[in-house]
């Protein structure tokens, strides 16, 4: 078994020199350069790339404490300015690459950056926009070729080229534990992203507790598609980076994922479960009802096997000789979907569908749910290799403590728990009582042995007119593992009985339409009547496992799916029902009629 001591110190700042001593020639980065062509990126060059940026951003005037800001996609240019940054003492202030101008004008406008390091030409554009909104804003580093008013990667090497290594260094180490290390904005459901401050101590204690569950080791080889700019991923890539494993930056092309992990064979692939739902749809429900039920009951087969072997219990031959059979016919094919070696897969962001994992766990790939938020650094739960409790989020971190309040609200404390929201004091004491606790918004449950479920947020709770509380994510999860379903939103705050808003999946709309003999177009099928009839039996069928109160009376299919440009989802894929509810509110009205 491979080593996985870390590397990290007391902070962040001097994570880039700390890894470069510690793994050196190991590959630190995989990417790709042309399609299926993947280049590789060594410790020792990713640590000599964020000292070049870190002394240029010396020579640029950065002082320890100043704000800036990062808009970029999930990419090798990311890791390095992000290393190059912290190593001068500055505050990373993440900004998604998806973001539309006012958007980025409201992070970087409230955080008071004094810089902001740019992607490319299209990211700089985005800036110049809303500049005069910008004030404090001093200067625009651009990564990937030119700009007009803004510094290229080769102008700031130069800057920095006459300075030595050494005066990064010094400035690393006078970081401490308490500084800020990131502020990373909340995508929030509703209202204006919120930016949680983040220490240095905070990553440092979830660096040391987070791979005591995760599993990652030396010899891991990680897919990372998630924005850097979200919590998620940016633990996931400072973990790889503690342990010396290598992370795989995606291409850019969702559509290609599937390909490329074929092509990288990762052993860890952190991701929300939109996309493996998706996965589970291409390999299960995009096949005939006879098929479906085969392949489920494989499964369930494979499910109970491994939780034999698991309890160390004898397998039946019977039993076992099934199992082989559905080895060579199934799970094999499974596990090839996710390049053949994976591990373990990461479930986060939101809750996933028991039943799907389940199935993967069965078919030998092991995808565990986690918890956590951006206030509390990333991580506060996850189920423990080889310990996994389905239908969990896990167990706490150790060095953290979490219980119940008497209202069922989840409440964590420890030393992950975030600074407090920028400039925002109420809704920092409204967030961390006096006592430390941080209230989560998440109702859930804790079992005897210390396993975490979540079962609901507060702020979701639908009360009907009649008083009746619902959490709609139970049937949300249950009709969204039909494959002809994208997302679904449930609407009943205040009014007689449930309804729900209901998106078309794309890819299988199209296979469906083809297998119907209808025209492929999205628009037309959300009208069509033997989309809803197919829709309707689902509803039924997800409505007979609800009490009368709780079952969706009357739904309404959406001409087109939910997106992150128009707003609608967050950037790990979580539906911002206020949003949809503004937005659709014509057709949430006609469902009242």
């Amino acid at each position: 078994m491979s080593t996985t001591t870390g590397v990290a110190g007391t902070t962040i700042a001097d994570f880039a020199f700390r890894m470069r001593d510690a793994h050196g020639e190991r590959v630190a980065g995989r990417y790709q350069t042309a399609p299926g062509e993947w280049t590789d990126l060594t410790y020792a060059e990713l640590a000599d790339e964020a000292t070049a940026i870190g002394l240029g951003l010396l020579d640029l005037g950065v002082q320890r404490g100043d704000r800036i800001a990062v808009l970029a996609n999930t990419r090798p240019l990311w890791s390095v300015a992000h290393l190059g940054l912290t190593a001068t003492g500055a505050v990373n202030v993440s900004v998604y690459p998806t973001n539309a101008p006012e958007e980025c004008a409201h992070v970087v406008g409230d955080s008071g950056a004094v810089g902001i390091i740019c992607e490319d030409a299209g990211q700089v554009a985005k800036i110049d926009v809303v500049r005069a909104q910008l004030p404090a804003l001093e200067w625009i580093v651009v990564l990937e070729g030119e700009a007009p008013g803004a510094f290229s990667l080769d102008e700031l090497r130069h800057r920095g080229a006459a300075r030595e290594a050494s005066e990064l260094r010094e400035r690393a180490a006078s970081v401490g534990p308490d500084d800020a290390y990131m502020f990373m904005y909340t995508s929030g459901t509703t209202g204006p992203p919120k930016g949680c401050v983040l220490s240095h101590g905070n990553y440092r204690f979830i660096l040391e507790a987070a791979p005591e569950l995760s599993g990652l080791e030396r010899d891991s080889v990680m897919y990372l598609f998630l924005p850097l700019a979200h919590a998620f991923a940016l633990l996931f890539q400072l973990m790889v980076f503690d342990v010396g494993a290598t992370l795989v930056y995606w291409g850019g092309d969702t559509a290609r994922l599937v390909p490329e992990l074929a092509q990288t064979q990762p052993t860890h692939l952190p991701a929300v479960p939109r996309i493996f739902e998706k996965i589970y749809a291409a390999v299960v429900g995009s096949k005939d009802p006879e098929t479906q039920a085969k392949l489920v009951g494989a499964g369930e087969l494979g499910l109970r096997v491994r939780r034999l072997r698991e309890a160390g219990e004898e397998v039946p031959a019977t039993l076992q000789a099934q199992f082989d059979a559905a080895e060579e016919q199934v799970f094999s094919k499974v596990r090839g979907v996710f390049g053949g070696r994976l591990q373990r897969g990461i479930s986060g962001g939101a809750p996933a569908t028991k039943e799907i994992l389940e199935f993967f766990y069965g078919a030998g790939v092991p995808i565990t749910e986690g918890f956590g938020m951006t206030e509390t650094s990333t991580a506060a739960a996850m189920n423990p290799v080889g310990a996994i409790r389905f239908g969990t989020v896990g167990v706490s971190l150790p060095g953290q403590e979490a219980r119940i309040a008497p209202d069922g609200e989840l409440l964590l404390r420890g030393p992950n728990v975030f600074q407090g929201y920028w400039g925002l004091d109420a809704a920092t004491r409204e967030a961390v009582d006096e006592d430390g606790w941080l209230h989560t918004g998440d109702l859930g449950r804790i079992d005897d042995d210390g396993y975490i479920s979540i079962v609901g947020r507060k702020k979701d709770i639908i009360i009907t007119a009649g008083g009746k509380n619902i959490a709609p994510a139970n049937f949300e999860n249950d009709l969204k593992q039909h494959r002809l379903v994208s997302q679904v939103v449930m609407h009943g705050d205040r009014r007689p009985y449930p309804v729900a808003l209901v998106t078309l999946d794309a890819e299988a709309a199209a296979a469906w339409a083809d297998e119907h003999g209808l025209p492929a177009d999205l628009d037309a099928l959300a009208a069509d009547p033997r989309v809803r009839e197919e829709l309707q039996r689902a509803i039924d069928a997800v409505n007979a496992r609800y009490a009368r109160v709780e079952q969706v009376k009357r739904f309404a299919v959406l001409p087109r799916d939910l997106s992150q440009e128009a707003g609608e989802l967050t950037a790990t894929l979580k539906v911002k029902r206020q949003v949809v509810a503004e937005t659709f509110a014509a057709e949430l009205d006609a469902l009242y009629r």
